[in-house]
């Protein structure tokens, strides 16, 4: 939170790799879209590597770096910490950084575990008694299309929801995927599960208002088996240079994650749901979907289409009924006022603007666009993807604790 007398917010940011990238456009770009009542501050960008470290602050316009996160979160200049590392450190980082008062925007999934979750979210709630906010980077509500969807679901328009379908299907998982840390159980916590399954939970919970009660049956499957060794896993979400074994051959590792889960789920008000979530479903490349059918009407959405969102009006006389397309770039769709004339898209950078204007909105005192995901509406999301590997481990249904 900002510090009394100073209309800015220094952020601190641990993290250089793929989402440090990403998190450093939003916080570049959000005071340049939107009127904020804060200015945002690029204080100081942590990393393992002080000289790869030193050059992204460079090149990203961190005003400082350094390779000691401690350093950083104890650092006066810092008021919200930004977490954009490997799921392992979150809770570590993230407590350490309420402890030391600093409020904390942290990558999804929340933990990668359901017990290091539980412990991020008993930190957030006795910081907040302090004042201090928490965040976490569920991206894909700033689409406008998705914000818009919840914003017709809350107001009625689907009417009574009876279905939920979505699904996360990347590619890029093939056998040729070197053992990042993505695919190292002790790192991530899951695989495609806690990376893709986590966006699209949440967007169901956001858009419904409803909470997954049960996961009523689950798939996890691992299909590659073994990946070669990298020299550096690093963050990145493609392969670095392989490590030679001692006969010259590229050294492999067991790859302990899933590379697909399915389940099926009931949620409140009597909701079923499906949600499926790979990394090796060929042709896809950034496939985030969903379909949500009411008494009233459905909508359609799909990422790689982000601006737009399908819409099935079930009011109109019946020769009149068709799915139409909605181009969510107009200045009455949300976040869309920001940024270009209409049907001039916006892009992935953008859903990061949004959230980092939001999250300044939030701190400020302001309220954002659409509902930010805070530890512990994360910690939510966290128990069904922990109950459907439970399912998937038990082979029956598993109820997922409403905490």
């Amino acid at each position: 939170m900002a510090r009394k007398g100073r209309a800015s917010l220094g952020i601190g940011m641990i993290g250089t790799k793929f989402m440090g990238r990403a998190h450093s456009v939003g916080w570049a770009g959000a005071g340049k879209f939107f009127d904020l009542a804060l200015r945002l501050d690029r204080a100081c960008v942590a990393g393992r590597d002080a000289a790869e470290t030193h050059e992204f602050a460079r090149r990203w316009e961190w005003q400082r770096s350094t390779a000691d996160w401690r350093s950083l979160i104890a650092s006066a200049e810092v008021d919200l910490v930004d977490i954009c590392t490997p799921n392992h450190c979150h809770a570590e980082m993230a407590i350490a950084a309420l402890a030391a008062g600093k409020c904390v925007a942290c990558e999804k999934p929340l933990a990668g575990t359901l017990s290091d979750a539980r412990r991020m979210a008993k930190a957030a709630k006795a910081g907040a008694r302090r004042g201090l906010k928490t965040c976490v980077w569920f991206n894909y509500r700033r689409c406008p299309a998705v914000a818009l969807a919840h914003l017709w679901a809350k107001s009625g328009r689907l009417g009574k929801i009876r279905h939920v379908r979505a699904t996360y299907l990347q590619d890029w998982g093939g056998p040729s995927t070197p053992l990042l840390w993505r695919f190292q159980a002790d790192q991530a916590g899951s695989g495609a599960h806690g990376d893709l399954n986590a966006h699209i939970v949440d967007m169901a919970r956001f858009i419904t208002g409803c909470e997954v009660t049960e996961v009523t049956g689950a798939i996890a499957e691992t299909f590659v088996k073994r990946r070669t060794v990298v020299s550096s896993t690093g963050g990145a979400i493609s392969g670095s240079k392989a490590r030679k074994s001692k006969r010259g051959a590229a050294a492999t590792g067991a790859s302990t994650v899933d590379d697909c889960v399915l389940f099926l789920a009931r949620m409140e008000q009597g909701i079923v749901a499906s949600f499926e979530a790979t990394r090796l479903a060929t042709g896809n490349k950034n496939r985030n979907t969903i379909e949500i059918n009411g008494d009233r009407g459905s909508i359609k959405f799909d990422f790689e289409r982000m601006n737009e969102l399908e819409w099935w009006d079930d009011s109109l006389p019946q020769e009149q009924r068709g799915w139409s397309r909605v181009m969510c770039t107009e200045a009455v769709h949300p976040y869309a006022h920001a940024y270009w004339p209409s049907a001039h898209l916006i892009g992935y950078e953008h859903t990061f603007v949004s959230q980092c204007a939001d999250m300044a909105r939030a701190l400020s005192g302001a309220s954002p666009e659409v509902p930010l995901c805070d530890f512990e509406d994360a910690l939510r999301t966290q128990a069904v993807l922990d109950a459907a590997l439970r399912s998937a481990r038990l082979k029956r249904a598993v109820e997922v604790p409403l905490e």
